[in-house]
């Protein structure tokens, strides 16, 4: 088996390069399109193994708490078991994992297999983003990280429409099945094509930083149990929400001070010194909270108030994302001509806001798509200009291992942006639309002749079906209430877009503060 030291070149050039990156690029889609494309399978698995929808929710929170728990621990393990080892056995796991997910017979099974295909896909994600950083040259950096946000921005966006079309066509398994041939492709060639580096020598079993490991486990896995279901559990009221809550604040003061004072940690946090990566970190749960909470209430308020299918739902953000792929190369091409990444991150910052405000202003109870295409392809233009430069620019002034540590810490708040964005904005739209249904409810005055006439209109309309006149009148009473809630349910859409986009404007200036590092890295510490 072929292994690099430190001082080794890990460049490739030419067709070798191509494949690396196709490697790379097959392993984050997996990754990403299985977060959301067992979204609109729930109801058909929920039939099939008998489940509540509590229980069938777990299929989402266990993938999601083993993704992010693996994810900051993704280069340690690198340099434990080899890069091209731990990425390949990485890929086996998951799509194993895949197929045994596919051939659960009760939700219990299939949630224990989801948590094992999210410990193999929290790998996916960094692991890949590291080894196409190292790949390219340091003057091409820019364009890897350009590439690699096609997957990443792609992903969330194909997964609804794909996996309404296998629901639709098929059935819920072969979600999962879909992944086994590509795995397998992928584990091929990544154990082809792949370079191991070695970054010194390997941590005996009483070198581990098992007490680190056993703190992050209890910090991030709580954490993200909370966010997942504390909206539904009605937070800090359910004592399981509070209990993990505490659990997680300890968890991150113990892990803090464990990796602080151990010499051999399993999360490196002296790599946070880099000021590039404080504020790429930053800007990655940022861009976590906007791409992720922006992909999660647009399919909501379209399947919920416009009563669109998941399908047509996901097919919507098609057009969004093939702009910022479209985009990609371009803006590779212009940090690598030295544009400033920081100007770049703030025109982005401030197109998303023009997307939000648009949106803020559009979204009515039967908006069309041709109305929302063309803001959507905004959006994607500011994510284009988000996503590479905040990625180059977090790992622009790295070398060696800490490539991997630094790609571990962005990779993991972008988990947490979308989680902490998911969380807050399924709780705004809860609690905004009962203050707006209030607010409506005081306008609707019975004694006013018009409030009165269209009751009476609407009771004649059930008498004439058949009911008698006090089921009409129910009827009446509860069709004005289905219509109040529902124009409530529009108003707190149109407050998420709203503060979604004040949030981004906000950072704009934050953001032209940062003295920014020198853009590429010295190539003779690269290797």
């Amino acid at each position: 088996m072929e292994q690099l030291t430190e001082k080794d070149s890990l460049i490739e050039y030419g067709f070798t390069r191509a494949l690396i990156t196709f490697t790379c690029i097959l392993c984050a889609l997996l990754e990403i399109v299985d977060t959301t494309i067992v979204n609109v399978a729930l109801n058909e698995m929920k039939g099939t193994l008998g489940a509540t929808l509590t229980d069938v929710a777990w299929v989402i929170t266990a993938y999601a708490i083993a993704n992010v728990i693996v994810i900051p621990m993704t280069s340690w393990l690198s340099q434990q078991f080899g890069r091209r080892n731990y990425f390949a056995a990485s890929i086996i796991l998951f799509t194993v994992s895949s197929f045994l997910c596919g051939n659960a017979t009760n939700i219990w099974e299939l949630v224990a297999f989801r948590f094992f295909q999210g410990m193999g896909g929290g790998a996916l994600l960094v692991t890949a983003q590291t080894i196409l950083t190292e790949t390219y040259p340091p003057e091409k950096r820019s364009m890897a990280q350009a590439i690699y946000g096609m997957g990443v921005i792609v992903g969330p966006t194909l997964g609804p429409p794909l996996g309404g079309y296998i629901v639709d066509n098929y059935s819920w398994p072969y979600i999962f099945y879909i992944n086994v041939p590509l795995g397998i492709l992928a584990t091929i060639m990544t154990v082809s094509l792949v370079k191991s580096p070695r970054y010194g020598s390997k941590q005996s079993a009483k070198e581990v930083d098992w007490w680190g490991m056993l703190f992050l486990i209890l910090f991030i896995g709580s954490l993200q149990f909370v966010l997942e279901h504390g909206q539904q559990d009605d937070w800090f009221e359910d004592n399981t929400i509070l209990i993990l809550s505490v659990v997680s604040f300890l968890g991150f003061f113990f892990f803090i001070w464990r990796e602080l004072i151990y010499d051999k940690p399993i999360v490196n946090l002296k790599v946070l010194k880099d000021k590039n990566l404080q504020v790429g970190t930053l800007m990655s749960f940022i861009l976590g909270f906007g791409l992720f909470g922006s992909t999660f209430i647009i399919p909501l308020y379209t399947q919920s108030i416009l009563g669109w299918t998941a399908t047509d739902a996901g097919l919507l953000l098609i057009p969004s994302s093939i702009m910022t792929g479209i985009m990609m190369p371009f803006i590779g091409k212009m940090i690598q001509a030295g544009v400033p990444q920081k100007y770049m991150v703030a025109v982005g910052l401030c197109i998303f806001f023009g997307f939000s405000f648009f949106m803020y202003g559009l979204i009515t109870n039967d908006t069309g798509s041709e109305h929302m295409f063309w803001p959507l392809i905004i959006r994607g233009v500011g994510l284009g200009l988000l996503f590479v430069p905040v990625m180059t620019l977090s790992l622009s002034t790295l070398s060696g291992k800490a490539i991997g540590e630094g790609a571990a810490f962005t990779g993991m708040s972008r988990q947490l942006g979308g989680s902490f964005g998911i969380a807050l904005i399924t709780t705004f739209i809860s609690r905004d639309t009962q203050h707006h249904r209030v607010d409506l409810i005081s306008h609707i005055d019975p004694s006013h002749f018009e409030v009165q006439q269209r009751i009476a209109g609407m009771q004649a309309n059930f008498m004439s079906k058949g009911f008698s006149i006090n089921n009409s009148l129910s009827k009446a009473y509860q069709a004005i209430e289905g219509s109040v809630m529902k124009q409530a349910t529009i108003l707190s859409y149109m407050d998420v877009f709203l503060y979604l986009g004040i949030l981004f404007l906000v950072c704009v200036p934050f953001v032209l503060l940062i003295k920014q590092g020198k853009n590429k890295v010295d190539a003779s510490n690269m290797h």
